[in-house]
This record gives C-alpha cells, structure tokens and sequence, in this order.
C-alpha cells in the first residue's frame, strides 16, 4: 500500500488514545498515510511511582495490552488493527467490556487466545513493544506516541495529539497538517491546550 507509514503505539484501555486513533483512521481518507499499531502499556509507564495516576492498583491495565501485543506478535498488523477497531468500539463507544473469546473468534483469531490476558507470559512482548515508542521520546509522555519519517528521511516522534473530539474528514487533515508542521519543528518540545473534556466519538 503507497503513502507515508503512520507508526503509533497506543494503550487499547485509554479513552483518549482511542479517539487519536479514530483520528488517524480519518487522516487515511484525505491525506497518504496508513496507520501501523503498536501497543504500549500504561502499567509500565508508571511502574516504580509512588502514587497511582490511572487508579489500578489491582493491574487491570495489564489484561489488555497482554492480548493485543501476542495477537499483533503472532497474527501481525491487520489483525491488530481490528482487534483494536473493534475492542475500541465496544469498550470506549458502547461501555462495554466485551466477550473477548466471542470477539477474537469473530475476527477469526483463536477464542483461546483470551487466557494470555491473565498470565504474565506474554510481558517481555509488551515491555519491547513499549520500549521501542518510549524510546522516541522519552518516559515523560503517555500514551499514544506517533511517530513518522519525513521527506528528508529524518524520524519525528511526539506524544498526542490528545483530542476530547474526533476531527472528521478534511478538519483531520489540516489537524495532520500543523501536527506534522509542529513537531518537525528543530527544537520543538511541547503544546498544551486547555483542561482535558471528556472524550466523545460522537
């Protein structure tokens, strides 16, 4: 597929992270991009702090990206992706936690793949995943870290952008725009807007 590879690593349990990526899936329509997943973890971010920024103290975050680093590990990029489009939609769309066997046997990926979610078999997957989007930019960020490779083949990496709205149609695109514009910049570091809103895919 020709256009720009798109890299991001995202956690599938952050509300916000899935609204960058319904972002993204837009910006395919209008700009040549494609979109390439990568998982990252939340749990490992903030490993070895004192306090609890995602309020987890059981290690539910772990679950998921437990799931989707092995589904992205054994079954590759496209079945990511739509385990990611559909897990999205039922979690962070709908409110709801899914059957996960039901949900991987309707992708057609293995129903037993779900019991990786309790067992720490799979964390080297997703502490190498992670590492690799962390190392773009530093620990200091969250999730989701995007990264591209710009005409002068130099790699630009960043965190967010972090929208409370999903920009549809042309409005995804000049948001790619200025994104790219911005974090291309020599030097360039960080942009803030307002206090997060609650995020809204509608």
């Amino acid at each position: 597929m020709d256009g720009v590879v798109v890299d991001c690593w995202f956690d599938p349990s952050c509300p916000y992270t899935w609204l960058t990526a319904c972002w993204l899936r837009e910006v395919e329509q209008v700009r040549p991009v494609r979109a390439r997943w990568h998982v990252m973890s939340l749990a490992v971010l903030n490993e070895g702090r004192d306090d609890d920024p995602e309020g987890d103290p059981e290690g539910w975050l772990w679950q998921p990206v437990r799931l989707f680093a092995v589904v992205g590990e054994r079954y590759g990029q496209d079945s990511l992706a739509a385990l990611y489009r559909s897990y999205g939609e039922a979690v962070h769309e709908r409110g709801e936690w899914p059957d996960v066997p039901g949900l991987l046997a309707r992708l057609g990926l293995p129903a037993d793949l779900a019991a990786v979610m309790g067992s720490a078999g799979s964390d080297d997957v997703v502490r190498a995943s992670h590492a690799a989007g962390v190392r773009l930019v530093g620990p200091h960020v969250g999730t989701p870290i995007v990264a591209v490779e710009g005409p002068d083949a130099r790699r630009t990496a960043w965190f967010g952008p972090v929208v409370s709205r999903v920009p549809r149609g042309e409005a995804a695109g000049r948001l790619w725009d200025g994104t790219l514009l911005v974090t291309a910049t020599e030097g360039f570091h960080e942009l803030k807007g307002r206090p997060h809103a609650e995020p809204r895919t509608g």
